[in-house]
């Protein structure tokens, strides 16, 4: 069983993908969002590991440059690269279509997007109107961003919350918005992956 302190040093998944959402940098900060979009599909997590990998590798690394790649791109070299075994056009409508609403609503801009919603409610709200994105595509965008945006607080997925009580880890004393409650939530969702080995999922979401 492993101990708080050991959880409390693991890296953030952001970390994993050498994305720093300490730094303020608008490439690292635009780069969480297609990765999320990833990891809150259908698709093992290695395939989004690799197909994120294939998105820096070819220096997509902003809306417009996504935009300017294009369809075609995007399923070869990106998918191709990335390990996709079948057509897909859905994440890529979506990712396109996202990229779009980005630029189009917050100058491509996500501390924008934080700038403008009210709350975290809204600033959840804001994320959920995008396309094709659902709630745990939200909570994978955000639950990592809370030592950082002020507006950023998502509650821990069901799941976390139970293995965390199956290991005696109370969540609930602990402040959500300090970095190591951020650490010990992604070692819990590595936990729970490595042992379910399917994504985690609302309730709501089957």
């Amino acid at each position: 069983m492993p101990s708080v302190a050991k959880l409390r040093r693991g890296p953030l998944s952001a970390e994993e993908m050498r994305i720093d959402l300490a730094s303020g940098r608008e490439r690292d900060d635009f780069l969480w969002f297609p990765a999320s979009l990833l990891f809150g599909g259908p698709i093992s997590e290695t395939i989004a590991r690799r197909t994120y990998y294939a998105f820096c590798r070819h220096g997509l690394t902003s809306p417009r440059r996504i935009l300017d790649a294009g369809w075609d791109f995007l399923l070869d070299p990106i998918m191709r690269e990335g390990g996709y075994v079948r057509y897909d056009s859905r994440k890529w409508e979506q990712i396109l279509r996202d990229c779009r609403t980005l630029l189009a609503r917050y100058g491509g801009k996500l501390i924008r997007l934080h700038a403008v919603a009210r709350d975290p409610c809204d600033l959840e709200a804001r994320l959920d109107a995008f396309y094709g994105v659902r709630p745990v595509t939200t909570n994978i965008f955000l639950r990592e961003r809370r030592p950082f945006w002020r507006k950023a607080d998502p509650a821990p997925l069901s799941a976390v919350v139970a293995l965390a009580r199956t290991l005696r880890v109370s969540l609930a004393r602990r402040r959500r918005k300090k970095l190591s409650f951020a650490r010990i939530e992604a070692a819990l969702i590595r936990l729970s992956l490595r042992h379910r080995k399917r994504p985690l999922r609302h309730e709501s979401e089957g």
